[in-house]
């Protein structure tokens, strides 16, 4: 009976808390002052059971690069606001020399380094955004909501560390970010909360499109966890069928092989990785890393006898560019890099000088580019894995 009466006597107080609009928080002092100590002990505890029903949220974020940064901006610049969804913030970083860690440090917020073991009731939810580590089934389980991940791609495509560099080499025309919930041991399996899609722009880099999708997943994610226990009740579980792979960039895929790719394939190609990764070919059995990528080049070549072979090189005096033939047209460049970097001009005029400007029909060795085909078919077994 006693116990009845004390639970209706919190209760009501509670309830006159909520009318006037005050926060049962632990240091709250409209708590305090309304309440003994030892009612309002109880009245944290009871807060503390309840605390995962209704926003603000005791949030960790887990992540690193530029991407995650704009998703932990946005979580720090609602706190103390009056409709915050963040009652608190902490931050887990793989190392002290990442962007998240750098802004976590300069804005106060408590930063703990990777692995975590021990959070049992300090925290609602986890939010873990470009972050690279699988997060085991024990610590999915200490935040009493999951974890959220904020995947920039419509999952299942593209699921993976690399998904904005896949949208753009594959030429993906729609593409979008998804809000989805962590599952243990797997990466981008976990059911889905929120979606939203994207028109690809044209021409446009995988720097670009990440920018974009990062801002666009962080305001996602606000709204989700505005109404996260209604989002939580009607998730949707991914269908496997579309489901694709987005693995790690590599050096492998940089190969140019003029034979196969067409004039899309290499631009796309470099939209992709250029910014990361030059493009790469041989030319006497050297390596060149390809810069500046200009696209397709309108290049006349009637009269000039034989076709031009794919890798087929000509320097362009007008524009400063390197033509190259590759699968159905030509492609220009105006740099190149052999031991130091050098323009169009530099490269024609000191390891081209024998070969014949616009004149394909004449092979020297100096005007052609080799496809390294040891690489290629590792990037050929690469797509078909991914395919």
């Amino acid at each position: 009976m006693m116990l009845l009466h004390m639970w209706n006597h919190v209760n009501t107080r509670q309830l006159a808390l909520k009318i006037l609009g005050l926060r049962c928080h632990k240091h709250s002092r409209a708590c305090v002052g309304l309440l003994g100590e030892k009612a309002q002990r109880s009245e944290y505890k009871h807060c503390r059971l309840c605390s995962t029903s209704a926003p603000p949220w005791r949030i960790l974020f887990f992540g690193t690069d530029d991407f995650a940064l704009e998703s932990l901006k946005s979580l720090t610049a609602t706190r103390g606001s009056n409709e915050s969804v963040v009652a608190s913030l902490e931050v887990v970083a793989l190392s002290n020399n990442v962007p998240v860690k750098k802004f976590a440090d300069q804005n106060g917020l408590p930063v703990h380094i990777w692995p975590v073991v021990d959070l049992q009731g300090r925290f609602d939810v986890g939010v873990v955004v470009s972050f690279g580590c699988l997060l085991k089934e024990r610590l999915i389980r200490q935040f009493p909501l999951g974890i959220l991940n904020v995947h920039p791609s419509l999952l299942p495509r593209w699921r993976g560390p690399a998904p904005v560099f896949h949208t753009v080499l594959h030429g993906d025309a729609i593409t979008g970010v998804t809000i989805m919930q962590i599952r243990p041991c797997r990466f981008d399996v976990g059911p889905i909360l929120r979606q939203e899609t994207y028109s690809v722009p044209t021409h446009c880099t995988a720097d670009q499109l990440g920018a974009t999708l990062a801002t666009r997943g962080a305001h996602l994610l606000m709204d989700t966890l505005k109404t996260l226990p209604e989002r939580l009740a009607n998730k949707v579980e991914q269908n496997q069928t579309g489901a694709t792979s987005a693995p790690k960039i590599c050096i492998s895929m940089s190969w140019v092989s003029w034979e196969d790719q067409t004039c899309g394939e290499i631009d796309r190609l470099f939209r992709a990785i250029g910014s990361r990764i030059p493009l790469r070919t041989l030319w006497m059995g050297k390596t060149i890393k390809l810069l500046d990528f200009v696209g397709k080049c309108d290049i006349s070549l009637s009269g000039h006898g034989r076709p031009p072979i794919p890798g087929s090189i000509i320097y362009l005096k007008m524009s400063n560019t390197l033509a190259v033939c590759c699968k159905d047209d030509w492609v220009g460049f105006k740099a190149v890099v052999l031991k130091k970097r050098l323009s169009a001009a530099d490269f024609y005029n000191g390891y081209m000088h024998h070969g014949l400007t616009g004149k394909p029909s004449h092979q020297p060795e100096q005007c052609l580019f080799i496809s390294n085909r040891t690489e290629t078919s590792k990037c050929t077994e690469l797509k078909e894995t991914i395919a």
